[in-house]
């Protein structure tokens, strides 16, 4: 019989699931080579362009605001033209923009090349994730996003160490030649495992569309918790991010490499809750891990202020990984049930309060720790992460069925 007549058992992925989710991981582990491969080889770049590290630092947000800004438009072409189309242009952009980062003849081609990519990564974490989200079923979706957010982590576990291994052996010129190369290889994988696949309804790419799309999300009451808690948590815990190399260094830590491992632990502690995650909603559920995820952040980033050993701040790390996507795993199938009709726009709209957040982040701890000082910053931070996961326990709840 053909496969059509036979559907998949009750609790079962698609028969094409499988596929899609594999290419998405791929596209997810790329993504998130690209954003955090910087942070260790920051004071390196320092160094070469005789700048200041802390306003090298602010490549960061060279990155997370493009992204953030670009977002929202990404997600209403994927919802239009063609969520495949804007995942390959995305990747192949990205790939010349990383590769220009490599040749950069000073900051301001670094900085511009940063941009470029931030600009078009847009199109890959949003896009992968809403495929996920139109051929998984809403049962067996937050199991669905842990294993893409493991291969995401993987790239946070392997980019950081292995940006900081690339930087102390060749330079950090390598690192940007490498991501790029990826980014090929990741492209490639697209074309070939998604070729004969009709994941795509596609219309014509118009205004009234795209407000309608707007409108659809934005009228759901959660939204304006589930956007305000994702840009909390990328202002306040991500963007913390930049400065661990120029913490370690003031303790007199200054390898690269030390400093990506130190954020590879944040990948680990991810690792962690995507083991967990279906032994985690069995015994505490949705509002149990939300409040988790807001207590172990705040714990983390408190121990980071301390000032302990590199080895320490790996196992912090850990547990600031673990409370992150415990919260943010939980706030991301919210977001792919505001508007099912516009699930890219509101994945992307998800990405674009969340890089904002990044983007502000790194500036608003620059400002606190020239002005209140290391400690006091990061307990602000601390405050304000506790906060949003009680937030989420408090608002976030599925409808009643009637």
């Amino acid at each position: 019989m053909a496969e059509t007549s036979s559907p998949p058992p009750s609790g079962a992925m698609p028969p094409e699931a499988t596929r899609v989710l594999v290419v998405a991981a791929l596209s997810l582990f790329v993504t998130s080579l690209f954003m955090r491969s910087v942070d260790p080889v920051i004071p390196q770049i320092a160094a070469a362009f005789q700048m200041d590290v802390r306003t090298v630092a602010l490549l960061s947000t060279a990155y997370a605001l493009p992204y953030a800004l670009a977002q929202p438009l990404l997600g209403s072409l994927g919802d239009t033209v063609g969520k495949v189309i804007v995942l390959k242009v995305s990747l192949v952009t990205s790939a010349i923009a990383a590769f220009l980062g490599a040749f950069a003849p000073d900051y301001s081609v670094l900085f511009a090349s940063r941009a470029i990519v931030g600009v078009v990564s847009g199109g890959l974490f949003p896009i992968a994730m809403a495929l996920a989200g139109d051929l998984v079923p809403v049962h067996r979706r937050q199991i669905a996003f842990g294993r893409l957010l493991a291969a995401a982590m993987l790239g946070n576990v392997l980019g950081s160490p292995l940006a900081g291994v690339i930087a102390d052996t060749v330079g950090w010129r390598g690192v940007f030649a490498v991501v790029a190369s990826l980014a090929v290889v990741a492209y490639v994988a697209v074309e070939i495992g998604l070729r004969g696949l009709a994941l795509d309804r596609r219309t014509r790419f118009e205004m009234a569309t795209v407000v309608g799309g707007f409108r659809a999300v934005l009228r759901n009451p959660l939204a304006k918790f589930c956007f305000s808690a994702v840009f909390l948590e990328g202002a306040f815990l991500l963007g913390l991010f930049p400065f661990v190399a120029l913490l370690l260094a003031a303790r007199g830590e200054d390898r690269a490499v030390i400093a990506g491992v130190v954020l590879a632990g944040f990948a680990v502690g991810g690792f962690l809750y995507s083991g967990s995650v279906s032994l985690l909603l069995g015994r505490i559920g949705e509002r149990g891990m939300m409040i988790l995820g807001g207590l172990l952040m705040a714990c983390g980033v408190v121990v980071v202020s301390a000032g302990f050993a590199w080895q320490v701040e790996v196992a912090t790390f850990v547990v600031l990984g673990l409370g992150f996507y415990s919260l943010h795993g939980v706030i991301q199938v919210y977001v792919t049930e505001l508007a099912p009709s516009a699930r890219g726009l509101a994945m992307a709209l998800h990405g674009s309060a969340f890089f904002f957040g990044q983007a502000v982040g790194p500036v608003l701890y620059r400002y606190g720790f020239e002005h209140l000082g290391v400690t006091a910053a990061t307990w602000v931070g601390a405050a304000v992460l506790l906060g949003v996961g009680v937030m989420c326990a408090a608002k976030l709840r599925r409808p009643a069925k009637t």
